[in-house]
């Protein structure tokens, strides 16, 4: 049955046909978490990304006042938003639509939370090689009695209010009928009224509702853009070229900031610390041949250099922001991919191929592997023309892992009871509780297949003429022996693959750049620690930290950097169930 057209929402085709001498297109960011109220230090802080909900909602507002703007693109750049502010967001949206103007909402991904914000929107853009997963409502609850019991203590609580349920955890092993009444009820209150939301904004029946939510689990773009939850793939240096074709015209970006965000007085005497947030300045002065570094377990977002498993993680965000940096430094003429990566997110590594192929096509990109591309590390390689490796270079592991920690018999141990709830099909796919039952695990299998196939297909593109039967399925190799199976083509160190790029450029004198850029000050400073300076929480950040450096000291730096790396990709099933990574810790001496 086909989709309904949103009711809410004019279609971009209308559009097209109107005559803008320009059109002027609002651009705002939202990153991480809202506040409700701004931050005692707000005053100090002069911060260019919107701290609070009403930062956010009063900027929509001024843009559907500003008869300057045509339209808005609303950015969400990891934003964790709860139900009630994309209620309010989708309100302000609405006062720009009334306006006459056209709101576009651009994520990287999209879960339920970015899908409900998008059906207010007039169009949902996903990035190109992104995913989509609009699933149901699940949450567990612990009822500690019986733990308590066994440690040998005894709550005694009083509760004024048969439906209060605050002492539930620790007075009973199973939730009271009052209780699992109560939540019960608003289980069913916020599903059914999310269902509502998404019904009349992207205007579907029940019926298509449904096998939305079961084809829109953890799909690709056309899978999502076929289910109606989405519109459109663009890859974000495309974006302003998407919207030229939806406008007819010139689009001419605004960025819109919080008040305020222009920073600090020169003459106040915090003014001289904030010299130090300033990034050094990386712009080549004569012509340069790029060396980008994709080194750690491949995570979306940004890349980060600790944390508590002490290891490096190489963030698509952070490389296609390089990339573009690269792309658009007319000195810079070849770029050099240095990878040593054991893989991670898939959804990560295809991100990387599309930036690498993107810069391919305007500039030579080669590859220089150091101890391993596997895996992810390997599905970003092929997006590069020619691939150099070392001999002891582990290239390979094509393939694809995915999967959770059941649990159920450790809280059993632990006489822990967890009652499980769901709304929705594959709501439950993550219980804690228990491994997946067959038609669960063949769902999975044939996601992860899916995922199989973009990568084997985006290996024979970068390597034609490989046989994936004596190559994939996860089989690893030495560069060497990589060579001889046509998955790499020379051996070489960095530096050779730098002067041979040179060379075939016809580069006598050149420089060398290293992407991604230098850090400010307090970047440094942050990574440094870890992420852990926070209040409260020192001494959880010391502690995290000691055990990371005792577990360094006793394996040796080598040692540790792997398996942190291991652990890191571990971690990564918690935002994704496919990871294309080698959860391995491989020493060779």
């Amino acid at each position: 049955m086909p989709l309904a057209p949103r009711p809410l929402a004019a279609t971009l085709a209308l559009t097209a046909g109107l005559a803008f001498a320009q059109t002027d297109v609002a651009m705002l960011e939202i990153s991480g978490a809202l506040a409700e109220q701004p931050s005692p230090l707000a005053w100090l802080e002069a911060s260019e990304s919107f701290g609070t909900l009403a930062d956010l909602t009063g900027a929509l507002r001024g843009v559907a006042e500003d008869s300057d703007y045509d339209a808005v693109v609303i950015r969400l750049r990891d934003a964790a938003l709860g139900r009630s502010q994309i209620e309010e967001i989708g309100h302000a949206i609405r006062g720009v639509q009334a306006s006459g103007k056209k709101v576009h909402l651009y994520a990287e991904n999209y879960g339920n939370g970015e899908i409900l914000l998008g059906s207010y929107a007039d169009e949902t853009i996903l990035q190109a090689g992104g995913s989509v997963s609009l699933s149901g409502m699940y949450m567990e609850e612990m009822f500690l009695a019986d733990t308590l019991a066994w440690l040998g203590i005894r709550p005694d609580m009083v509760q004024v209010g048969d439906y209060k349920g605050a002492n539930e955890m620790y007075m009973q092993s199973v939730p009271t009928e009052a209780w699992d009444w109560n939540i019960n009820q608003l289980l069913d209150g916020l599903y059914d009224g999310s269902r509502a939301t998404l019904r009349e904004n992207l205007g579907l029946t029940d019926a298509q509702l449904d096998a939305a939510m079961e084809s829109g689990w953890f799909a690709d773009a056309q899978a999502a853009i076929d289910a109606g939850l989405v519109d459109a793939e663009v890859d974000l240096p495309l974006l302003s070229e998407h919207l030229e074709g939806a406008y007819a015209d010139e689009i001419t970006w605004h960025d819109i900031a919080p008040e305020g965000a222009a920073g600090l007085d020169p003459a106040n005497p915090f003014a001289m610390l904030r010299m130090l947030t300033t990034p050094p300045d990386h712009t080549p002065v004569r012509e340069s041949i790029a060396v980008l570094h994709v080194v750690g377990t491949i995570v979306d977002g940004d890349s980060s250099s600790g944390g508590f498993m002490g290891g490096e993680s190489v963030g698509s965000r952070t490389i296609r922001r390089a990339l573009e940096d690269i792309l658009e430094e007319d000195l810079i003429k070849g770029v050099v991919v240095r990878i040593d990566s054991p893989g991670g997110s898939a959804i990560a590594s295809e991100v990387m191929w599309q930036g690498l192929r993107r810069v391919g096509a305007e500039k030579p990109v080669w590859v220089s592997v150091g101890s391993m591309a596997a895996s992810g590390g390997y599905y970003t390689a092929v997006g590069g023309q020619k691939i150099y490796v070392n001999p002891a270079s582990i290239v390979g592991s094509i393939g694809v892992v995915g999967g959770k920690f059941s649990m159920g018999a450790l809280y059993d141990k632990l006489r822990v009871h967890v009652v499980a709830r769901t709304r929705g099909p594959r709501a439950g796919m993550f219980s804690s509780v228990e491994p997946w039952d067959a038609e669960q695990r063949a769902f999975v299998r044939q996601k992860m297949t899916e995922t199989y196939d973009l990568f084997t297909s985006r290996v024979s593109a970068g390597r034609p003429g490989i046989d994936l039967g004596q190559t994939a399925e996860g089989r690893l190799f030495t560069g060497t022996r990589a060579i001889e199976l046509g998955m790499a083509d020379q051996i070489g160190s960095l530096d050779v693959a730098v002067a041979d790029l040179a060379a075939e450029l016809g580069m006598a004198r050149y420089d060398t750049m290293n992407y991604p850029a230098p850090k400010s000050f307090d970047e440094v400073i942050q990574e440094m620690l870890g992420g852990f300076v926070h209040a409260p929480g020192a001494a959880d950040a010391r502690s995290a930290l000691g055990l990371a450096s005792a577990a360094e000291e006793l394996l040796g730096p080598r040692a540790w950097r792997q398996v942190s790396n291991a652990g890191r990709a571990l971690l990564g099933f918690r935002e994704e169930p496919v990871q294309v990574v080698m959860p391995r810790v491989l020493l060779v001496d």
